[in-house]
């Protein structure tokens, strides 16, 4: 074939994938899901149970039963052999009509690195769970946000169940419940089956406020109670943001709807807390929110916690080189040129939204044109994320649309940590 043709060839086959992109049809909504307790549980039986980092070596693991029992965890590397426990503290909370039942927090360890470790609430029991603690260089997080707990949120979490993660990260909008309390239960028996294998690491978002004004004053109640991060290890006085490491990587988690001014306890925390990274032991450097400070999508443009706060703390970012930035809020998947000051940046974080897990409300399909230069790729779909961290200079980021519930990688990228790149290094704090 003559180098025109071979040319010809390659622009036919060009127009014709923009034309099979062009035609992707954007999935509707699905339906809501409530998921209900099984039938031979009784009130003693656990249930929602879920797994988090709590600091070097430990993991809390945290459940709910309706009525009284232990806060004891079982565990050994073998199953059926429970050599190790550890006991925690049970707590409750009241919404309005609703009281919710025993929420038991129990911290386990030191453990060793991954390794699988089996656990149980009460010896002889015949319900033995299991999960895996992260592993050193490769380590893979699966990221997702705006979740919820529809038929796009299981065909998600389907996917994520195959990809052999590490640790979970979801940047806010979790359950969904908007003060029916009874959702953040069928949204705990959901994710079980996953969270309760593997650490998930969360934050908050709009959706877990849940503030009445007068009737119930305090935002936050059902989402502190329930999902308790690690915050007192990493020296954060509130559970709306906190830090951890696990393998080389440096996580932290920001709360979009808390105070962030730079007379804030988040913001003087958050400096501290970057001033304590040491880029030689955690190259990594990941920061989570829930409003994207970037946005080329006509959804949630102008809001405070998205335009003030990349104001307030985006310098603090810069100067300690953060790698990635991780957002959700917008129904969207889009990624963004490494970027600072609105403008394409060498040395700023490569800003990524994906808030595209599977909520009731559907995509945010519609987005600002032309698209700017500092967004690189962008697309209304559902999905999740895998960022896998190969070592100290390497990872490789891609996205998985649900493709009519097939998991589709419709975009990777492979990017270099600022730690490794010496015209960087020179402002690293």
């Amino acid at each position: 074939m003559s180098s025109k043709l071979w040319l010809l060839a390659m622009y036919m086959v060009a127009i014709f994938a923009a034309k099979v992109a062009d035609a992707y049809v954007r999935p509707p909504p699905r339906e809501n899901l409530v998921v209900s307790l099984a039938g031979d549980d009784d009130p003693h039986t656990p249930q929602q149970v879920h797994i988090s980092l709590a600091g070097e070596d430990k993991i809390r693991i945290s459940w709910i039963t309706d009525d009284d029992t232990p806060p004891t965890v079982y565990y050994g590397t073998s199953s059926g052999k429970y050599d190790r426990s550890a006991n925690g503290t049970i707590s409750s909370y009241e919404y309005l009509t609703y009281t919710s039942g025993e929420i038991h927090d129990v911290v386990i360890g030191p453990l060793d690195p991954s390794t699988v470790y089996h656990y149980c609430f009460a010896l002889g029991s015949t319900h033995e769970y299991t999960f895996k603690t992260p592993a050193k260089f490769p380590i893979k997080f699966v990221v997702s946000g705006d979740l919820g707990q529809t038929g796009w949120t299981t065909s998600t979490l389907e996917h994520i169940s195959q990809s052999n993660y590490d640790v979970l990260l979801l940047p806010g909008d979790l359950s969904y419940a908007d003060m029916l309390q009874t959702l953040w239960d069928s949204f705990g028996r959901l994710v079980e089956p996953l969270a309760s294998q593997r650490p998930w690491m969360v934050t908050q978002g709009n959706h877990e406020v849940e503030k009445i004004p007068v009737i119930h004053s305090t935002p936050f109640t059902a989402y502190n109670a329930r999902w308790h991060m690690p915050y007192e290890e990493s020296g954060s006085g509130s559970n709306l943001y906190y830090s951890f490491e696990v393998s080389g990587v440096h996580v932290i988690m920001l709360g979009s709807y808390t105070d962030f001014d730079s007379g804030s306890d988040q913001y003087q925390w958050l400096e501290a807390d970057l001033k304590k990274v040491d880029r030689s032991k955690t190259p990594w450097l990941v920061v989570l929110i829930h409003a994207p400070w970037y946005n080329s999508n006509n959804a949630h443009q102008g809001e405070k916690e998205s335009v003030d706060m990349l104001e307030s703390m985006e310098g603090l970012l810069y100067k300690a080189r953060v790698d990635v930035v991780f957002a959700g809020h917008v129904h969207a998947y889009e990624r963004f040129n490494r970027v600072y000051n609105q403008e394409v940046d060498d040395c700023g974080p490569v800003h990524i939204t994906i808030g595209d897990g599977g909520n009731r409300e559907g995509l945010a399909s519609k987005f600002k044109e032309p698209q700017p230069t500092i967004s690189a790729f962008r697309e209304a779909s559902f999905g999740h994320g895998e960022l896998e961290v190969v070592n100290a200079s390497y990872a490789l980021w891609s996205w998985h649309r649900n493709d009519d519930d097939e998991s589709v990688k419709s975009d990777s990228v492979w990017i270099r940590s600022l730690a490794s790149n010496p015209s960087c290094n020179k402002l690293v704090i």
